[in-house]
């Protein structure tokens, strides 16, 4: 279903299931949206996948998102494979980590939980810092 890079809404599919993917891709929007707040949710992933349910049942949403001024270029680099640009990386690590300090001082009496909250930082860190950096452009 791609034609030069960018994912089109099959023809002919049901209404029920453009409503569906629709309502998906709407409440993946708004969970990426609250992953920049809340450092632990992961942003990308959601974002990605409000994409790819638009893709599939809205050119029009799709077109939103893709165009929009601040998750526009972010996603294009993402989805193309330029990666994204330094400055994102660095902040959304440093903020990640920041909330899980925070977390674990203020909210968290258990060493286990502690310990769940650091595997999932490293391994976002990881994620992170193992995608390509995208020297021009970005958000």
């Amino acid at each position: 279903m791609q034609e030069s890079g960018e994912l089109k809404a099959p023809r002919g599919r049901s209404r029920l299931v453009r409503i569906l993917l629709i309502f998906a891709g709407t409440i993946c929007l708004f969970l990426g949206l609250i992953g920049i707040i809340i450092p632990i949710l992961p942003t990308t992933p959601f974002l990605l996948l409000a994409a790819a349910c638009y893709a599939r049942s809205s050119k029009r949403f799709y077109d939103l998102l893709m165009n929009n001024r601040v998750f526009g270029a972010y996603l294009s680099n993402y989805h193309s494979g330029r990666g994204l640009p330094l400055k994102i990386k660095v902040f959304t690590i440093a903020s990640l980590w920041i909330t899980i300090a925070l977390t674990m001082t203020f909210f968290t009496r258990s060493i286990w939980i502690d310990a769940l909250l650091i595997m999932v930082a490293i391994g976002v860190s990881v994620h992170i810092i193992t995608i390509k950096t995208h020297v021009k452009g970005g958000i």
